[in-house]
């Protein structure tokens, strides 16, 4: 009998679908062996020699495994062929106590019976190279958390954290932060024309393009500049002075590789980096994409072949390339994987497994399938127009206005892998024609700040300045998310707490090579030379950490907390000693601490990072409002509170009494609606984790809830509730049916 041994039971499950009675499957759980919790477990007067432990939950795990290779003839590590794959395979070996003459190592891309077999066929030693790379992030990571994060403890506030990729991160989110708040909004205009071919009759829109036969900028165009273009252009006399038409061919994007797809997960189906590996994890191990982490841009011979054979199938002629199209990687270090991110068959349809796969899974694999398909059919092409027309004021200025507009002339990739093209029809007229000017119109507009990053932008931004790797992003984010350095408001923009911005300035000013882009992207382009067998991984950990930590022993002397964290003064007084109340930051943002302490360790919250007794009209209006309300569960007073989703009531018992309860705060009031489901209770706003929905206020006893605003009116098609979208659309509140108004 031969064990295989993988990481994960899903995966164990799919390779026993193609394997017989020889081949007993696996699974470790992950990795067997790390480096202990509670301590740092490096030896660092031994060539940071790293201290392995099995963790507890392994253990079982791992006695069992042992079991199972001693009365096998063979063990074969299958774990993932990247190199923290490799690193699971090594630590096993390890653990297991594995016979080297016994044991093989075999990788895939896919989990397909023909990967399998041929890897089976081609099995490898454990390469020492990608375990050393790995090994070295794990020391590196493990070196500046253990040593910087105790420092952040003294120097800023109990329970925070810092990493060498995690601080990088947030270093670009708190700049871009800066930026929005440094930004000056300026005002400018826009005049437009509605203007008419007398020709075809057609009516089409136009924009100012050159003013008096000169260029502009955008900002020059003042409110009283555009009330006087207004005024002259009313009776003016337009003519076309250009047309211009020409082929635009668009096309397809190259296949998915880890970046592109958390970036157009995130885009176009609103998941963050973390769904996104999740989800693609789960595809992976059931057998249905290849490897999930890649930056190769690689398509596989025989999956070019299926694709072709699958589009000469299903489509006419004209959507099938006469050749493959490829894809050349850009990066330079390109090798986590051989593949990029594609199903394992062409012909496997979303619509084949739309009923194994939840709804998640299958929203997932039917972007990744359409946009791999999609890469090998032929550009999209587009008919684009543009129309440039004079307009003569009876003042004797001349000013041009340029229509532009596209249309789909062939759809091509965009068949399959639909994506937005601005249309608009213009007509076709000549040189000297005249045209009617049927309506002048001004518009208002503000520059607008850089935005905040989404998790897409997030990515985008680390991958360009060559930040972390693959296998890093998600867990970044994540970890940035956990530790609140970061949290995402209502637009999911990722957007830093006030103590990011403290740890960030402490860090910059004292610990600049930990935060730096170019010096963090150089220390992975190290690691993927130890991965390639070109360096040593020991003496790259000890160049680093010679001067980090001399320096941080400095830090410890130089640097005074009150310097970095000085307090500030508030009105408030303590309820409990009658002391000043001052305000702090801590892990959490800021909080109200009397200055008496340690004689008084009196703390209270604040409202949205200002001092609760803030002048706030509309919150004393709902305390007025509520005045006197008893709890219906103690009978002790009800305040009215704000919190993350607005203004509610809250009983004066707590923490001995939680009850709360909305509160009318006059915003988003609609008309009285009876829940269709129990048809005695009312729909009434409440407030979840992942934000505002609408349910009946008879739950438990009635669960029916609905994610958009109720209208309160029918659907024509269902006699469902129609229900507000997030785009202020109104639609049917049942999925299934699809009504839209």
């Amino acid at each position: 009998m031969k064990l295989i041994i993988v990481e994960s039971p899903t995966k164990a499950k799919t390779i026993s679908k193609f394997l017989g009675a020889d081949f007993k499957v696996e699974s470790s759980f992950g990795h067997v062996r790390d480096l202990p919790a509670k301590e740092m477990g490096i030896d660092i007067t031994n060539n940071f020699e790293p201290k392995y432990v099995t963790p507890a939950k392994a253990k079982k795990t791992a006695s069992a495994l042992k079991a199972a290779a001693s009365k096998a003839e063979t063990v074969i590590l299958a774990s993932d062929e990247d190199r923290e794959g490799e690193a699971i395979a090594w630590h096993l070996a390890k653990v297991l106590k594995l016979d080297q003459s016994k044991t093989q190592r075999i990788v895939f891309h896919e989990i397909t019976k023909p990967a399998i077999i041929q890897a089976l066929e081609n099995p490898r030693g454990i390469n020492q190279d990608l375990v050393d790379a790995q090994q070295a992030r794990r020391v590196l990571d493990r070196l500046v958390g253990y040593e910087l994060s105790p420092f952040l403890w003294k120097k800023v506030a109990k329970g925070l954290s810092a990493g060498r990729v995690q601080s990088v991160a947030i270093r670009i989110i708190v700049e871009r932060e800066r930026e929005i708040l440094a930004f000056n909004s300026q005002e400018y205009w826009t005049v437009s024309a509605e203007v008419k071919d007398e020709k075809s009759g057609t009516a089409y829109k136009a924009n100012l393009f050159r003013l008096d036969g000169k260029t502009f900028d955008k900002l020059d165009i003042s409110a009283e500049l555009a009330a006087s273009l207004k005024e002259q252009l009313i009776d003016a006399i337009g003519r076309i002075v250009k047309v211009e038409e020409k082929s635009v061919s668009k096309n397809p994007s190259s296949p998915f590789t880890t970046s592109t797809l958390q970036q157009g997960a995130n885009r176009q189906l609103g998941f963050s980096a973390k769904q996104t590996m999740v989800l693609a994890q789960k595809l992976y191990e059931q057998g249905f994409i290849t490897y999930m982490r890649t930056d190769s841009l690689n398509l596989s011979a025989q999956f070019l072949i299926e694709a072709r054979e699958y589009l000469a199938g299903t489509l006419p002629p004209e959507y099938v390339l006469p050749e493959p199209r490829t894809f050349k990687t850009k990066g330079k270090n390109a090798q986590e994987a051989h593949e990029a991110i594609r199903p394992t068959l062409a012909s496997r349809t979303p619509d084949e497994l739309k009923e194994k796969l939840d709804k998640g899974e299958y929203r997932l694999y039917n972007l990744i399938w359409q946009r791999t398909l999609a890469t090998q059919m032929p550009a999209a092409k587009l008919s684009a127009t543009t129309i440039d027309i004079e307009a003569a004021c009876t003042d004797g200025t001349k000013h041009i206005f340029r229509a532009s507009g596209q249309v789909l002339v062939f759809d091509g990739y965009l068949k399959i892998y639909p994506e937005k093209t601005a249309e608009q029809v213009l007509p076709k007229p000549s040189e000297n024609e005249a045209v009617t000017f049927l309506k002048i119109e001004t518009e208002q507009h503000a520059t607008k700040p850089p935005a905040r990053f989404s998790d897409a932008g997030l990515v985008k931004e680390m991958e360009k300045f060559g930040i972390g790797r693959p296998s890093t992003y998600a867990p970044t984010i994540n970890t940035i998310i956990t530790r609140n350095y970061v949290q995402r408001n209502e637009d999911k923009r990722l957007q830093p707490t006030d103590i990011a911005l403290v740890v960030n300035d402490l860090l910059v000013e004292h610990f600049p090579k930990i935060v730096d882009y170019n010096f963090t992207a150089g220390m992975e382009n190290d690691l993927d030379l130890v991965a390639a067998g070109e360096k040593e991984w020991q003496p790259l950990i000890a160049d680093f950490y010679g001067d980090f930590h001399s320096n941080l022993e400095k830090k410890y002397e130089d640097i005074k907390k009150s310097d970095i964290m000085p307090e500030e003064t508030s009105e408030e007084k303590c309820d409990k000693c009658g002391a000043a109340m001052v305000i702090k930051t801590g892990r959490y943002g800021k909080f109200l601490a009397c200055s008496a302490f340690p004689e008084c360790r009196n703390i209270k919250k604040m409202d949205g990072g200002a001092a609760v007794k803030q002048d706030n009209p509309a919150l004393d209006a709902l305390n007025e409002k509520y005045k006197g309300t008893a709890c219906d569960k103690c009978g002790s007073e009800m305040k009215v509170r704000t919190g993350k989703y607005g203004p509610f009531l809250a009983c004066t018992a707590y923490p001995k009494c939680k009850n709360i309860k909305n509160v009318d705060d006059g915003a988003d009031k609609g008309k009285e609606i009876i829940c269709p489901a129990c048809k005695t209770g009312k729909i009434v706003k409440k407030f979840s984790k992942r934000g505002a929905f609408y349910a009946c206020d008879n739950y438990p006893d009635c669960k029916n809830a609905y994610w958009g605003q109720p209208t309160g009116d029918k659907c024509p098609d269902c006699e469902s509730l129609l229900v507000k979208d997030k785009d202020g659309g109104i639609v049917c509140s049942d999925k299934g049916c699809g009504y839209k108004k």
